[in-house]
């Protein structure tokens, strides 16, 4: 059984299959019959978790386990203590209600890398980090709950999952290794 970790660059989209207009994971990665555990939206960027065994792939993503995924989110503005309460609690997305999760105000992370290309700036409106630990993980969902409270998602990194880390783990983007468990 195979496990890899890889820090899927901005703007690569979490496949294998040839895509018309932007890189896959297959310019990163040349191993047979692994697959992703879960996605990353082509904007975002950081840990996913790679594998050759259909159990394992069901139990890291399949919401009934409830793998915690930690994302760092760069939103426009400054949170104020009422947007950050919002953001923990339940919100109605229209579709689906999130579940409680966990939300803090960060500092710039010191070990995150540059992006390429770097984030829309506008000097009269400053940026903030938030690390938002969530036990779900649907489509948008980390830039639809940001936006919902009037903090819009500049930049997003999934920086782990359940005990799998960047932090401890460092990969620039486009680097992966093999974890033997």
């Amino acid at each position: 059984m195979k496990l890899i970790l890889l820090n899927k660059p901005y703007d690569v989209m979490c496949q294998f299959s040839t895509h018309p207009t932007r890189p896959t994971l297959a310019k990163y990665i040349n191993i047979p019959n692994i697959y992703p555990a879960g996605r990353l939206d082509a904007d975002s960027e950081g840990l996913i978790l790679l594998t050759d065994d259909g159990q394992l792939q069901h139990n890291i993503s399949h919401p009934d386990h409830k793998q915690t995924k930690t994302y760092l989110v760069q939103v426009e503005g400054a949170p104020s203590s009422e947007q950050l309460k919002k953001l923990s609690e339940p919100i109605d997305l229209g579709d689906f209600v999130t579940q409680k999760c966990v939300v803090k105000h960060i500092e710039t992370p010191e070990w995150l890398w540059l992006r390429d290309p770097p984030i829309r700036q506008r000097a009269e409106i400053p940026t903030s980090w938030l690390c938002i630990i969530l036990a779900e993980g649907k489509n948008r969902q980390v830039r639809r709950m940001t936006a919902k409270v009037g903090l819009p998602t500049l930049r997003l990194v999934r920086s782990a999952i359940s005990n799998f880390s960047l932090a401890t783990h460092p990969l620039l983007p486009g680097e992966w290794m093999e974890v033997h468990l």
